[in-house]
């Protein structure tokens, strides 16, 4: 009774952070509230590197269409997103994170909120298999093996080879899952999502995009590393509210925060 009372409280003060202005979807001051369940050194770095609590709600009430519906996050850091999601739907979120300090900081996290829908996994994606999960969630997992300046701290190796191969990998196991298969992507240009996605919906201008499994690969797809293909994947008639039938109430839901923009 006590732990499903402490999930019940958890989940409530999740929802008490969209009470934001219509023109501020990312309330960067609930997002320094939300954040005080991490340490200092994982706190300080929410800004740049964490999804925005606004964001993880929305892409999570995206990936999860029924109840039980496992959800991975690539590359999830202290696992805010699978926090978030855990707490408003009915999924299972799994987290993978190869920075031990980050995975130790998740499952702390989700052990003193009392989420057990959650996994935490202190790992490298190339060792796990998709075939386990049905829905997916990237935020720019990899960049910061290209730019300096994405770089969380020097306790993984980073290169441009590494930035290949993870993305080639993930593209890859993406490709093997069914028709209908769900991934959201937040920022990025979404290069580990094959050309056999297209993007459905799209939000927070552009930055948050939801794409679905259409047809099966065929040998002469593009490669991942071609941008110019996915202009022409994105949706241009269905918006959030329309297509998702979410209430609309506070910033992160409002129309206005939806497009279906390509970049």
């Amino acid at each position: 009774m006590h732990k499903a009372m402490q999930m019940e409280d958890w989940a409530a003060g999740v929802e008490s952070f969209f009470e934001c202005s219509k023109d501020e979807p990312y309330c960067s001051t609930d997002d320094e509230r939300f954040d005080q369940i991490y340490p200092p050194r994982v706190r300080k770095l929410s800004w740049p590197h964490w999804t925005p609590v606004a964001v993880a709600s929305e892409a999570a009430k995206l990936l999860v269409r029924k109840r039980g519906t496992r959800v991975l996050d690539i590359g999830c850091g202290p696992g805010k997103f699978c926090l978030i999601g855990a707490a408003l739907t009915d999924g299972h979120f799994t987290g993978i994170e190869q920075r031990s300090h980050l995975a130790k900081a998740a499952r702390q996290a989700a052990l003193n909120q009392g989420i057990y829908n959650v996994e935490i996994i202190h790992g490298n994606i190339t060792s796990v298999s998709f075939s386990n999960y049905d829905a997916f969630y990237l935020f720019n997992p990899f960049e910061e093996n290209m730019f300096e300046r994405q770089k969380i701290d020097g306790a993984v190796p980073l290169s441009a080879a590494l930035y290949k191969k993870y993305t080639r990998y993930v593209a890859a196991e993406l490709r093997a899952k069914p028709i209908g298969t769900r991934v959201a992507t937040y920022a990025g240009h979404s290069h580990e999502v094959p050309s056999c996605y297209n993007c459905q919906l799209s939000g927070f201008a552009g930055s948050l995009k939801l794409w679905v499994k259409v047809r099966e690969p065929v040998p002469d797809d593009e490669p991942f590393d071609t941008l110019l293909y996915r202009s022409g994947r994105v949706s241009t008639d269905r918006f959030f509210r329309t297509q998702m039938k979410w209430p609309v109430k506070g910033g992160a839901l409002a129309h206005s925060a939806y497009d279906t923009r390509s970049y």
